[in-house]
């Protein structure tokens, strides 16, 4: 057996970890329209606030395929997104901390669906976010949406 053929299915898998990667933005526009269809013909399913992240499924010329925190699937020009991110807060209470660390001083107290920026897209156990209000710190990746 070749090293090329050994090799083969860890580079295949490699390459599919980087293309398969989550692609997340925010919404950029004061809002955006989401319909079911890449067009402007299509149902109107909802109105998108500015700042919602949604990860980005499919695209489709200038529209692309978005999902949001629930899990509902839309379409959107992609005009109307930003590179800037944001994530939301899935759990009741999220904590954001000094540092990441379990036993740092708690900043803040996010309630579910609070919208945070994503300071630091690299993340791991925590994620550096910022208030709209100012405040700065960590949070627990598994407690937000849109990483």
């Amino acid at each position: 057996m070749t090293i090329s053929r050994l090799f083969s299915p860890v580079l295949l898998m490699l390459a599919c970890v980087n293309a398969c990667a989550a692609d997340f933005r925010s919404v950029g526009s004061p809002s955006v329209v989401l319909y079911d269809a890449p067009s402007v013909k299509g149902i109107k399913r909802y109105i998108a606030p500015r700042g919602m992240p949604v990860e980005i499924v499919a695209r489709y010329g200038d529209w692309v395929k978005v999902r949001d925190v629930e899990g509902e699937l839309a379409w959107t020009e992609s005009k109307g997104l930003s590179a800037r991110r944001n994530v939301v807060v899935k759990v009741p209470f999220a904590r954001v901390r000094a540092a990441a660390d379990d036993n740092a001083t708690i900043l803040m107290t996010a309630d579910k669906g609070v919208l945070l920026e994503l300071v630091d897209p690299q993340a791991n156990e925590w994620v550096r976010v910022r208030h709209q209000d100012g405040i700065a710190g960590f949070v627990r990746a598994a407690e937000v949406w849109g990483i």
